[in-house]
């Protein structure tokens, strides 16, 4: 994906669902997550436990969140994508699924449907990177 389409991603969206979002502030992904909510996103987390995080309620999957989502923000184990893409594609809304630094699952992630996939690449960096 070339850099002018990531920049038009991260403007056009909106709502993030952080999938592995942690409860622990020390995390990575609570750390994307709070830049996100702060610099004006919609943050979903979507975690195994917990009822809230970051001040928003706490999903255990995809199938769980009625309102629409633009992006998928992925902080999983490699092993668990698979059931994550399947959720994905049972979904009209999901515009994106954003990868983050070295989660890697080609197989899995070859049976996304109709959906932009950004690899590798860490959401809040590259939101950064394109302030204006």
């Amino acid at each position: 994906m070339n850099p002018n389409e990531v920049i038009d991603i991260l403007t056009t969206c909106k709502t993030i669902a952080i999938v592995g979002l942690s409860p622990k502030p020390e995390r990575d992904s609570h750390q994307v997550a709070k830049y996100l909510q702060q610099v004006g996103y919609r943050i979903i987390p979507v975690y195994p436990r917990e009822e809230m995080i970051l001040g928003e309620r706490v999903y255990r999957n995809l199938d769980e969140v009625k309102e629409s989502i633009d992006i998928v923000n992925v902080f999983l184990n490699a092993s668990l994508i698979e059931p994550l893409v399947e959720q994905i594609n049972a979904r009209d809304d999901i515009q994106v699924v954003w990868s983050q630094l070295g989660i890697y699952n080609d197989a899995a992630y070859a049976k996304l449907q109709n959906k932009k996939l950004i690899l590798d690449k860490c959401i809040k960096i590259e939101h950064q990177k394109n302030k204006e």
